[in-house]
């Protein structure tokens, strides 16, 4: 238990980055989970108590209709967060799909390529928007729209690591062996890109959280009155001279979440990458050298 035990406080000692950014993180998914449990209900309306500042009662403030801004805040980090998740699952679910084949076979790289090539042609936030004008404003507009738009990226990384296994010595054995194509791809292809692949949708779902919330904020993702943190932050900007706390609150967290998102997946890179991790061993074992104490020769003794 003791060296597992050392192991793990020197991973974490060399890696402080991805914990703190799993830390944060996971604290976050708790409160979101587990405090609209206990807070009141966030369609709760109570006239007399609008545009309250932040008190014993009501930590956050109420909002132009008396409702808890805190209750608020964790209920429409419930969405926001869950329909982060479920583009990231779509859309890398379906980029890792479309990556490993147009990697891995070529007759399928040039058709499925040029497929995903015109998707990234279109700006990710307009297409996203012209889709939510055209189908309405909804939570499954948004993740059809989101999925449309981030499958492409995750693709196109995906088959640049496909391609690449895919030409090395021990694949060409197996199709020589006569070892059919999709065990191949399922037991040496998919366990060599699985690694870039959770890198790559660690940062797809911070730049989901940050269309999600510019579509809420120009009344394109989910309606009112469910909240998100991008509503919260639209329906804030009319008090913002008056009730700062209303945009305050909802940005810091959605801030908050994007920058630990990208801190997670930037650290997660530095983990899994070889080269990354090759380069890193190199710069503190230069950096050891440096700051080692340097041998010095014993000085002459005189004879008399």
């Amino acid at each position: 238990m003791r060296p597992q035990m050392h192991r793990f406080g020197d991973f974490v000692r060399r890696n402080r980055a991805l914990t703190v950014s799993v830390a944060v993180l996971g604290a976050m998914v708790v409160a979101v989970a587990l405090l609209p449990l206990v807070l009141p209900s966030t369609r709760m309306i109570a006239p007399s108590n609008r545009l309250l500042p932040p008190s014993w009662s009501h930590p956050f403030g109420t909002d132009s209709y008396g409702r808890d801004v805190l209750s608020r805040l964790v209920t429409g980090g419930r969405y926001s967060l869950g329909l982060a998740a479920l583009i990231t699952l779509c859309a890398g679910t379906l980029g890792l799909l479309i990556g490993m084949v147009s990697g891995f076979f070529r007759t399928a790289d040039a058709v499925l390529m040029r497929l995903v090539d015109a998707g990234m042609a279109f700006p990710g936030i307009v297409l996203a928007m012209s889709l939510a004008v055209a189908l309405g404003p909804s939570m499954s507009t948004e993740l059809l729209a989101l999925t449309i738009v981030f499958t492409p990226l995750v693709a196109r990384v995906i088959r640049s690591r496909a391609l690449s296994v895919s030409r090395r010595n021990y694949i060409d054995a197996a199709r020589a062996a006569g070892v059919p194509a999709w065990k191949i791809l399922l037991k040496h292809v998919c366990p060599n890109v699985l690694p870039l692949a959770v890198v790559q949708l660690v940062i797809i779902s911070a730049m989901s959280m940050l269309i999600d919330g510019a579509l809420s904020f120009l009344g394109l993702g989910i309606a009112p009155p469910t909240p998100t943190w991008g509503n919260m932050i639209s329906d804030g900007r009319d008090y913002l001279t008056v009730a700062p706390w209303l945009v305050i609150f909802p940005g810091v967290a959605l801030l908050v979440c994007v920058f630990f998102l990208n801190l997670l997946g930037s650290s997660l890179r530095a983990t899994v990458d070889p080269r990354v991790r090759a380069l890193n061993a190199l710069q503190r074992l230069r950096a050891r050298h440096r700051t080692a104490t340097p041998f010095t020769k014993a000085p002459r003794m005189r004879t008399p």
